[in-house]
């Protein structure tokens, strides 16, 4: 299969398997009505970011897509709160094991910043816009289950974030990577300098911020910037088995173990260590630790149910 042959199928699978997502866990019946009419906004096909659920074999993936070719899915105020939108349902979806943040548009992954937008704003507004990408990019990173950033052909600047902001990165040879900030007169503002410097070391940071200079994904790969180089027509599908593994395990204990680790590494090994034996404590009470206990003992594939 093509990639334009990909991408047309995926535009006609995102959209199918819907109904689980709708679900909003609310009593309050105006907070109800104001949840429903935000999620449904959210399965708008025609909308530049949306979300769609797979099904089948594919079971327990989500997508959240990108797709606005007129300005190469860049990340505009409407864009912006979309994607908090987006990890918020995501997040209130129990069904849901695995994000996948892809483009529908072919030959890119986000672009950046919208600048023709950038430059209709006050000083005070495009200020506020950076703030409320970072604080999003930040909750997309908190996002309680794993999130996986597919990325076929340029990532830069905000692009680049979004990615960095995802737990894992699976690029397609086409993808280049770039934080061309300093050229315009700013910084890397929605966690670049601090999520790139933690990947990759600071010295590696600082060169690829401080020059601009854009990576191949060969080279992004050496670096430790990205996970995997897939030289397969559908960095989706890439993405998507790459998490095959994920998808056998259980989603709580993986969900501890993610906020073990992330929240662990602004701790001492101390704190670190402390923080751990509190989260695994939580996994000694729950149905899935006593089913795959089960499992081992009868020698089966233990089935999960995230509790």
């Amino acid at each position: 299969m093509n990639r334009t042959s990909a991408l047309i199928e995926r535009r006609r699978a995102f959209g199918r398997g819907l109904k689980n997502l709708r679900g909003v866990k609310t009593d309050n019946k105006q907070e109800l009505l104001k949840a429903t009419s935000a999620n449904d906004s959210l399965f708008d096909r025609g909308s530049k970011l949306w979300v769609g659920e797979h099904s089948g074999s594919e079971s327990g993936i989500a997508s959240i897509s990108l797709e606005n070719a007129s300005t190469r899915n860049a990340l505009s105020r409407e864009v912006i709160g979309r994607l908090r939108d987006a990890v918020n349902l995501l997040n209130d979806s129990p069904g849901i094991r695995v994000v996948v943040i892809q483009s529908l548009v072919d030959g890119v992954f986000c672009a950046g910043a919208d600048l023709k937008e950038r430059a209709k704003l006050t000083l005070e507004q495009q200020g506020d816009t950076v703030n409320t990408l970072r604080t999003n990019l930040d909750a997309l990173s908190k996002c309680r289950v794993p999130t996986v950033a597919a990325m076929d052909g340029p990532a830069l600047g905000g692009g680049a974030e979004l990615a960095l902001a995802c737990d894992f990165r699976i690029a397609s040879q086409r993808t280049v990577i770039g934080f061309p900030e300093c050229k315009l007169g700013i910084i890397p503002g929605a966690g670049g300098t601090q999520r790139l410097s933690r990947l990759i070391g600071p010295s590696r940071a600082k060169e690829l911020i401080f020059t601009g200079r854009r990576v191949s994904a060969g080279e992004a790969l050496e670096i430790g910037l990205i996970d995997k180089v897939d030289d397969a027509e559908d960095v989706v599908a890439a993405a998507k088995s790459f998490t095959s593994d994920i998808l056998k395990c259980a989603p709580l204990a993986i969900s501890l173990a993610k906020r073990a680790i992330d929240e662990g590494l602004d701790r001492s090994i101390g704190d670190g260590l402390e923080w751990e034996g509190q989260l695994y404590a939580e996994t000694l009470h729950t149905l899935d630790r006593a089913e795959g206990v089960r499992a081992f003992n009868e020698k089966r594939r233990p089935v999960f149910q995230g509790r």
